[in-house]
C-alpha cells in the first residue's frame, strides 16, 4: 500500500480523497493557490505546498508547479481528483517522470479516449453502440454540411476535444448549420485549444444514463451499476441517481457489459465512467456511447452509497497494485441514492456563477440518510477564478421516494447567505411532481424553467423578520450606548419606539426588486402590532442572537406562529433567510431615533430635537468607525452622533450651540469605500 499521496486539485473533492487516505494512513499533502491558502482542503491536509497566484492557469494547471510539489513533498502518489489535469495524458506522464504512482488510468488510455470522435472509432470496433453521425477526420465546412444531410435534422454539433457542453449546438433545420457550426468551432477552439467537432443525430428525448467501471493491473474489470444524470441546465448535470429510474435487471446488465467493454477495449485501469445517451421507454430504451471520463466523477457517491464501496479507497488499492477488492457478481446493490450539487449561481439569470463571502452557510449534520461533502466552510469567500461548487448533498434510502424525501429534509435544514445560490432552485427541483415520479429526460429543467428558476414571492414572514431585525438591531445599539453612558437608565435610551409627543412606533420600509414594501411596527408592552402590506399581525422577539457583525439569528412569534429565521445586514441591504429560501431587500428611509445605531450612506440625522452642544470635525475630516462627530444635548442629556463606518465628513450644517429638530440632516458622510471609488 502507499504511504502517502499528493491531490493535484482543490475544494470538495480534495477533502473527500483526504478523509479516506486518512483512514486508510496514508499521509496526504494538499496543493494551493494563494486565493486558497486558507481554504478547508489545506487546513485537512497533513501537509500543503503553495503552486502560485490565485489564477488556475498559474497554479492547479501549472504541471511543474505541480511536479515541484511532489519532489519537496516527497509525496509517493498523486491524485488529480476531477477537473483540471485529471484526464491530461501529458501530466500523467510528468507526475511518473517525478517518481510519483498516478492514481488513474495509463496515459494512452487517457489519449484514447481524449478525442471524441477517436474514441468513437475505438467503441464501434469494440461493438458498442453508437449514435448515429459523423466522426471523421475530414473537417472540411463543406463535408461537415454534406455529412449532416446524411445524419438529418435536428442533429448535434460537439466539440470532438472537449465536454462539459462547451462547442455544442443544437441545429434544427440545414440554412442554421453554417452559422451554428462556426459558432460551435469557436467555443471549443476557446475551451480546448481544438476547433474540430462530430456531428450526432440529436434525440429529441434522451436520457444521461452513465456507468461506474472499474479495472485493475491483473486483468479484472467490473461495473458498479448505472446512474442517471439527465436532469441538467445547459448540457450540465444538476442531480444524479442511482440506480437509474425504470432500469431492468436485463437492460443494466447489457448496458453493464458494453462499459466494460469499452474499458478494456483501450486497456483500462481505475476509476472510469461510460456515458451513455439513452432513448424510449426505461426498461425498453436504446443506449448510445457518448463519451468516457477518464476519472472519478463528481457523481461517485450515489455509486457509493447503493453499492457500500468507498471508490477511492478502491483507487488507491488498485494504483497500488492490488486486484479488485470485489468480483462481479460480489457487488451488492442496496436501495437508492440522488445527489444534488449545491453551486454559487443565480438560477433566475440563467445560472450565471456567482461570487461573494458566504456570511451564512449551514449544511445538514446527522440527518438520516444524508451525507455532504463540501470544501468551503461558512466565513469562506467564493472567487471567480473556479468552480462554484459548494457542496453536494447526498441522501440514500432502502427506495427511491425515501431518497428524495430524505434529500428534500436535507436541503430544508440548509442555508446559504451572503453570496447567491441555487439552493432555493434545488428544492423546487427535487419536490416537482415530474421528478418525484421519475424518470426524467435531459430536456426536462429547461421545460419547466419558469416553475424551477422563478423564486417565489416575498412571504409576510420573511417581511416581519426584517422589520423585526431592524427594531432589534436598534435595540442592541441603544443599549449598548446605555451601558456605556453616564446615566444608563434615562429614558433616552428606550430601545421601543418611545418619541416625544408622538405614538410608539417605527415606520419601516423596503424594496424588494421594484417593490416597496412598507411596515409599520407599533410597540406594546410584551409584544408589537406589524402593519403589513397583506395585514396587522401581532409579533414578539422570543430571542435572538447575533453571529458577528453582519447576521441576526431571530426566533418570533408572528401571528401566533412559531417563526425561526435570519437577516444578513450589508449596507442597506437584507437578506432574510427562511429555511433554505432566501429574499434579498434593500431598505429605505431611516429608523427613527436611530441616527446612533447605523446611518445611511450620505447623511446623519437628529435622533431627537435638541441643541448641539460640541461639533467635533469639520468638513473633508477623515473619520474612523465609531469616531463622535458631534454631540446633541436634549432633556439634560447629552446623545453623540458616531460614525457608522471608516470615511470621510464631506459637510457640517450646524456649529455648537445651534437648536435642531428631529430627523434633520446635521451632516454629510462618505465611507470609506465610496471615497476610494470616486478617487480611482
Amino acid at each position: 500500500m502507499l504511504a502517502s499521496v499528493l491531490i493535484a486539485n482543490r475544494g470538495e473533492i480534495a477533502c473527500r480523497i483526504i478523509r479516506t487516505a486518512r483512514t486508510m494512513g496514508l499521509r496526504t499533502v494538499a496543493v494551493y493557490s494563494d486565493a486558497d491558502r486558507h481554504a478547508l482542503h489545506v487546513a485537512l491536509a497533513d501537509d500543503a505546498v503553495r503552486l502560485g497566484p490565485a489564477s488556475a492557469a498559474e497554479s492547479y494547471l501549472n504541471v511543474d508547479a505541480l511536479t515541484h510539489a511532489i519532489r519537496v513533498s516527497g509525496a509517493e502518489s498523486v491524485h488529480p481528483g476531477y477537473g483540471f489535469l485529471a484526464e491530461n495524458a501529458d501530466f500523467a506522464e510528468a507526475v511518473q517522470s517525478a517518481g510519483a504512482t498516478w492514481i488513474g488510468p495509463p496515459p494512452a488510455a487517457i489519449r484514447a479516449m481524449g478525442s471524441k470522435a477517436a474514441a468513437k472509432a475505438r467503441m464501434a470496433e469494440a461493438g458498442v453502440p453508437l449514435v448515429p453521425g459523423y466522426h471523421g477526420d475530414d473537417q472540411d465546412p463543406e463535408t461537415l454540411a454534406r455529412e449532416a444531410e446524411q445524419v438529418g435534422y435536428p442533429l448535434l454539433i460537439k466539440a470532438s476535444a472537449g465536454g462539459g457542453g462547451k462547442g455544442m449546438r443544437v441545429v434544427e433545420r440545414a440554412e442554421q448549420f453554417a452559422d451554428q457550426l462556426d459558432a460551435a468551432k469557436r467555443e471549443s477552439k476557446a475551451s480546448f485549444g481544438d476547433d474540430r467537432v462530430l456531428l450526432e443525430r440529436y434525440l429529441q428525448k434522451p436520457r444521461h444514463i452513465e456507468v461506474q467501471v472499474f479495472a485493475d493491473s491483473h486483468g479484472n474489470a467490473v461495473h458498479l451499476f448505472e446512474r442517471d444524470c439527465s436532469p441538467q441546465r445547459r448540457h450540465q448535470k444538476v442531480l444524479e441517481e442511482a440506480p437509474a429510474p425504470g432500469m431492468t435487471a436485463e437492460k443494466r446488465a447489457e448496458m453493464g457489459a458494453a462499459a466494460v467493454a469499452a474499458a478494456q477495449a483501450i486497456g483500462y485501469v481505475g476509476a472510469g465512467t461510460v456515458e451513455f445517451i439513452a432513448e424510449g421507454a426505461p426498461g425498453a430504451e436504446s443506449f448510445y456511447f457518448m463519451e468516457m471520463n477518464t476519472r472519478l466523477q463528481v457523481e461517485h457517491p450515489v455509486t457509493e452509497a447503493i453499492t457500500g464501496q468507498d471508490l477511492v479507497a478502491w483507487q488507491l488499492r488498485v494504483a497500488s497494485g492490488e486486484p479488485l477488492p470485489l468480483a462481479q457478481g460480489e457487488i451488492p446493490l442496496n436501495g437508492h441514492a440522488v445527489e444534488v450539487r449545491l453551486y454559487a449561481e443565480d438560477p433566475a439569470r440563467d445560472f450565471l456563477p456567482a461570487t461573494g463571502p458566504l456570511t451564512r452557510l449551514q449544511l445538514p449534520d446527522g440527518l438520516p440518510g444524508v451525507r455532504v461533502d463540501t470544501g468551503v466552510r461558512e466565513g469562506d469567500t467564493v472567487t471567480p477564478h473556479y468552480d462554484p461548487m459548494l457542496a453536494k448533498l447526498i441522501a440514500h434510502g432502502p427506495d427511491r421516494a425515501t431518497a428524495l424525501r430524505r434529500l428534500g429534509r436535507g436541503l430544508e435544514a440548509t442555508q446559504v447567505g451572503g453570496c447567491v445560490s441555487n439552493l432555493g432552485f434545488l428544492c423546487r427541483l427535487v419536490d416537482h411532481p415530474e421528478m418525484r415520479a421519475g424518470p426524467v429526460d435531459t430536456g426536462f429543467i429547461a421545460r419547466e424553467s419558469g416553475k424551477l428558476q422563478t423564486r417565489p414571492p416575498l412571504p409576510d414572514d420573511a417581511l416581519a423578520l426584517a422589520a423585526l431585525a431592524e427594531s432589534e438591531t436598534r435595540a442592541r445599539a441603544v443599549r449598548h450606548e446605555a451601558a456605556a453612558s453616564p446615566d444608563p437608565h434615562s429614558p433616552w435610551h428606550a430601545a421601543d419606539g418611545w418619541r416625544l409627543n408622538d405614538d410608539r412606533h417605527l415606520d419601516l420600509s423596503f424594496l424588494d426588486g421594484e417593490a416597496e414594501q412598507a411596515v409599520r411596527l407599533t410597540f406594546a408592552r410584551e409584544a408589537c402590532r406589524l402593519a403589513l402590506p397583506s395585514g396587522t399581525v401581532e409579533a414578539r422577539v422570543l430571542s435572538s442572537q447575533a453571529c458577528g457583525e453582519s447576521a441576526l439569528d431571530l426566533t418570533a412569534e408572528i401571528g401566533g406562529r412559531k417563526v425561526a429565521g435570519c437577516v444578513l445586514r450589508e449596507g442597506e441591504s437584507r437578506t432574510v433567510l427562511l429555511g433554505p429560501q432566501a429574499w434579498k431587500l434593500t431598505r429605505r428611509g431611516r429608523l427613527a431615533g436611530a441616527a446612533e445605531a447605523e446611518a445611511p450612506t450620505g447623511s446623519l440625522t437628529a435622533p431627537m430635537p435638541g441643541k448641539i452642544s460640541q461639533v467635533a470635525v469639520e468638513a473633508g475630516q477623515a473619520v474612523a468607525r465609531g469616531q463622535t462627530l458631534m454631540v446633541l444635548e436634549a432633556m439634560k442629556m447629552e446623545h453623540a452622533i458616531r460614525a457608522p463606518a471608516a470615511g470621510q465628513v464631506t459637510q457640517v450644517h450646524f456649529a455648537a450651540g445651534d437648536q435642531v429638530s428631529e430627523g434633520v440632516e446635521l451632516l454629510l458622510f462618505e465611507p470609506a469605500a465610496e471615497t476610494e471609488k470616486e478617487e480611482a
